[in-house]
């Protein structure tokens, strides 16, 4: 499983709130620097996960009543996170190609 971008928004909640919350074996997290320090410093290791499928079940139920279709959710979802992955990947790309440009040997032309 993937959680990307954990790191809180809201000033009011602790800087650790969702690395704390999501932290599990066989999980992957896009946890930005600051979040990653300050969990370095006061985040909870917490214990795994309960995996109680009848209970996921049911809240799945739950939604599908209040109208919700999972999968386009699923599908927007997987999209919205595609993309914004692509657009980082491209902007890392970018700020490696101008450093790497600004660390060439300037090359001095002689007048002719």
């Amino acid at each position: 499983m993937l959680f990307a971008s954990t790191g809180t928004k809201d000033p009011k909640a602790s800087d650790t709130l969702y690395v704390n919350a999501l932290q599990a074996p066989f999980t992957v997290d896009t946890v930005p620097e600051n979040t990653l320090k300050a969990f370095a410093d006061h985040g909870e290791v917490g214990g795994d996960w309960s995996m109680d499928i009848a209970d996921s079940e049911r809240v799945f139920a739950e939604f599908r009543a209040t109208g919700i279709d999972l999968e386009a959710l699923g599908r927007k979802l997987q999209d919205d996170g595609a993309t914004a992955f692509v657009g980082s990947w491209n902007d890392l790309l970018g700020v490696i190609a101008a450093k790497s440009a600004s660390l060439q040997p300037q090359r001095q032309y002689a007048a002719s």
